[in-house]
């Protein structure tokens, strides 16, 4: 039986996760609010420092990637190793991430991106 706290944060989560997804739905002009995937995918282009290109599937894959790596470097889960002839960003990582279940990933996740975008915002 989950605690009632772990109930709250996760309502109070999925209310900030709602909120930012409005927040660069309405930014970007768009019609449908972002996922989770779309989320990673703009922060990757950010984080790549590129702009707008055409990608290829497993360039998109890698700015997931690069995404995650990114969200998690600030707890320590990876660790920026430098960046490649072409310009793209490498990671190593550093330890295993603490969450134990998909649902605990996604969770993570979650906060980190929201955390990401408000301070973009």
């Amino acid at each position: 039986m989950q605690s009632k706290k772990f109930l709250v944060e996760e309502w109070q989560l999925d209310f900030e996760w709602l909120q930012m997804r409005h927040q660069v739905k309405d930014k970007l002009n768009r019609e449908a609010l972002p996922d989770m995937n779309g989320l990673l995918f703009l922060i990757g282009i950010q984080e790549l420092g590129k702009g707008p290109s055409d990608f290829s599937k497993e360039q998109k894959q890698d700015l997931m990637h690069i995404a995650v790596c990114t969200l998690l470097a600030e707890d320590g889960y990876y660790e920026f190793r430098g960046m490649d002839a072409d310009g793209w960003p490498h990671w190593d990582p550093v330890r295993p991430v603490e969450a134990d279940n998909l649902k605990a990933q996604e969770l993570l996740l979650k906060e980190k991106i929201i955390k990401y975008f408000k301070n973009i915002f």
